[in-house]
């Protein structure tokens, strides 16, 4: 472990050199602080969302309406994380930003060159490099939680991402997403029984 500013701090993950914008695609695992199970139940191997699981659903899914150059693969909402794999097919032409309709439900994207208001406090650049699609998810999810009264709900700070190298890799991230709720049981209370890829 190095230090920062006389502090200890726990070293990045990420792959060193490696350019987080480019066109790939990338498995992140993004847990709730302290693994506190906010996002429902797992029922007879099937995952029960309430409210805000549902929200965390919802928003994953705004994410492809915010930024035109990702899609989204599999994905899962587990009891207390989000496993879900993120494509980024490239850098947009344009610098955007998104402006949120009256009712906070309606998404519209602005070209800041061409806007004559591209300065407006509603409007806000959306980044396209993977932690800036991530950090703007989990902000959204916090919003919407103070706004149903969840004022305690965090998420932990950082995120898990994998660069997936290969076919082989994809299919085999893919089956451990489908898997996940089925094998919540087993894993919950036996953490050496964690699927590894």
């Amino acid at each position: 472990m190095s230090k920062f500013k006389n502090t200890f701090r726990i070293e990045s993950a990420r792959l060193k050199g490696w350019d987080y914008s480019n066109p790939w695609w990338y498995y992140v695992t993004i847990n709730t602080k302290n693994h506190i199970q906010y996002f429902g139940k797992i029922i007879h191997n099937d995952m029960e969302m309430n409210a805000l699981g549902k929200i965390v659903h919802e928003e994953w899914l705004a994410t492809r309406a915010l930024r035109k150059n990702i899609d989204l693969d599999y994905y899962v909402i587990m009891p207390n994380h989000i496993h879900g794999i993120i494509i980024i097919n490239g850098s947009e032409a344009e610098t955007h930003c998104v402006r949120l309709g009256k009712d906070k439900t309606q998404i519209s994207t602005v070209n800041v060159n061409a806007s004559p208001d591209a300065f407006d406090a509603s409007l806000r650049i959306v980044g396209n490099c993977l932690s800036d699609i991530v950090r703007g998810f989990k902000s959204a999810v916090n919003r919407k939680a103070l706004q149903i009264g969840l004022t305690n709900f965090s998420w932990q700070p950082r995120f898990y991402d994998r660069i997936i190298r290969d076919e082989k890799e994809l299919y085999n991230i893919r089956k451990y997403i489908e898997l996940n709720p089925l094998k919540w049981t087993l894993e919950k209370e036996q953490p050496e029984n964690i699927f590894d890829l």
